[in-house]
C-alpha cells in the first residue's frame, strides 16, 4: 500500500521509525496511526520508546531513518521553521507537568498560543476565558503557575492545548504528577473535549486506567509497537503487559 493511501486514511501516522540517542536506540522501526478523531493510547514500560515516539510523531524529534506524516504530507521531511508553524497551529500538548510559563497567569499561558499566531489580543484573552470557564477555574485566570495546585495547572494546559482548535493532541504521561481523583477529572475533561471537537488525540501513558479513555490501544516493548490491543477493553485484562 502506498504512503499516499495511507495518509489519506490516518491523521498522523509513524512508520519504521528508528531514532537513537548516542549509543542508546529508543526506537527500532516503531510504527502506529491514529485516524481522524480518534483517541489513541501507546502504552509501555519505562524505557520501551513511547514518549519518543510520540516526540517523532509531534516533529519534536526528527527520526533518524522511517517516515511520519501528517495531513497527508510527510513532517519529518519538513524543515524546522515549517515543523514549527505546525506545532503552532495544528498540534496541541498536554505533558505530565504541564509545563506552563511560571511568570505567566493562567489566562496568559492559554492566550500565549493565540497570540503567537497573530491572533488579537482582546479576542485571545476572551478564547482563554472561554477555556478556563469550560475547565472550571474561571477564578484562576489571574494566577500564576505558582499559585496553582497540580490539578488546576494540568487544566490551564489542557486549555491551552484546546484553545487553538487543533487537530492533534500530543499528551506524554498527562495525569503522571496527580492523584488518582484528580487524573480522572483531568482525563474526563481532555477526553470529553476533544470528542467534542473531533480531535485526534494521541496518549502515551502506563496507566491502564488512563488508556481505557481510549478508542484503541497498543503496546511498544523495545522500541517498537509489539502489540496492537484494539479496543481499549482490553486493556484491564492487558495490564500484566506493561509492568
Amino acid at each position: 500500500m502506498s504512503s499516499a493511501v495511507v495518509t489519506r486514511a490516518h491523521l498522523v501516522e509513524a512508520r519504521d521509525v528508528v531514532k537513537s540517542f548516542g549509543q542508546t536506540t529508543a526506537l527500532r522501526g516503531a510504527s502506529v496511526a491514529a485516524r481522524p478523531g480518534e483517541i489513541l493510547a501507546v502504552m509501555g514500560p519505562s524505557g520501551s520508546g513511547k514518549s519518543t515516539l510520540l516526540h517523532c510523531m509531534a516533529g519534536i524529534f526528527t527520526p533518524d531513518r522511517g517516515e511520519v506524516w501528517f495531513d497527508g504530507q510527510r513532517l519529518d521531511a519538513l524543515d524546522e521553521a515549517e515543523r514549527t508553524r505546525l506545532r503552532r497551529t495544528d498540534f496541541g500538548f498536554v505533558f505530565q507537568f504541564g509545563q506552563l510559563v511560571p511568570e505567566l497567569t493562567a489566562a496568559d499561558n492559554v492566550a500565549l498560543p493565540l497570540l503567537l499566531n497573530r491572533t488579537r489580543r482582546r479576542i485571545a484573552y476572551k478564547t482563554a476565558d472561554t477555556w478556563l470557564d469550560r475547565l472550571g477555574i474561571p477564578d484562576k485566570a489571574a494566577n500564576r503557575t505558582g499559585e496553582l495546585s497540580g490539578g488546576e495547572a494540568q487544566r490551564v494546559a489542557v486549555a491551552r492545548a484546546l484553545a487553538l482548535a487543533p487537530k492533534v493532541i500530543f499528551a506524554d504521561e498527562p495525569t503522571g504528577s496527580l492523584d488518582s481523583l484528580t487524573g480522572e477529572k483531568v482525563m474526563d475533561l481532555l477526553v470529553g473535549l476533544a470528542r467534542e471537537g473531533g480531535t485526534t488525540v494521541v496518549l502515551v501513558t502506563h496507566d491502564a486506567r488512563v488508556a481505557a479513555y481510549a478508542d484503541r490501544v497498543v503496546l511498544v516493548r523495545d522500541g517498537v509497537v509489539s502489540v496492537d490491543m484494539g479496543s481499549a477493553t482490553a486493556v484491564a485484562a492487558s495490564a500484566r503487559a506493561v509492568n
